[in-house]
Order: C-alpha cells, then structure tokens, then sequence
C-alpha cells in the first residue's frame, strides 16, 4: 500500500489578526511562548511580526520626517518662482 502524501499549504494571517498579536506581544503580559500557544503559532512568527512592524514604523516616521522636509524644499521653490519675472524684468525680457 503506497503511502499518501498530503500538501500542506501555508496558512495566510490578515494584517488586522498580526497587529493583534504585536500588540499583545508589545504589551508584555504574557510570554511570546504564550502567545504563540494561544494563538497556535511558532514563536518565531511573532518575533518576525515584531521587527516587520518596528521596520514598518521607522520606515513611517521616516516619511512623516522627510514630508516636513519636502514641504520646506516646496515653500523653498514657490519663493524662487516669485522671483522669476523679477529676475526677467531686470533682463529686459
């Protein structure tokens, strides 16, 4: 009798259930291992959530920062466009 091999396919988390347990995770009051029980996964999965998520959030301030940045670079631009007919006027053009 020839023995059946199953495929096993990975199983697929929505963003909403991996914030869930970052947060849990973040809060501390249970263990990664814990976590991992209740929620029946491998407490590797929700250390690799945990630096997905802190990558995700660097990667986020460092958007909001340079959006400070790039809005400075913008007021910079529409002075110098001010200044444009200014500078042709003088030209004689």
């Amino acid at each position: 009798m020839a023995k059946r091999i199953t495929e096993q396919r990975r199983r697929k988390f929505t963003g909403d259930f991996k914030a869930k347990v970052v947060m849990e995770a973040l809060k501390e009051r249970s263990t990664v291992e814990e976590l991992a029980k209740k929620y029946d996964l491998h407490p590797t999965q929700i250390n690799t959530w945990n630096r997905e998520a802190a990558a995700k959030l660097a990667t986020y301030s460092n958007l909001i920062i340079g959006r400070g940045l790039f809005e400075d670079r913008i007021v910079e631009m529409q002075q110098l466009m001010k200044l444009i007919p200014e500078i042709l006027k003088r030209r004689g053009k």
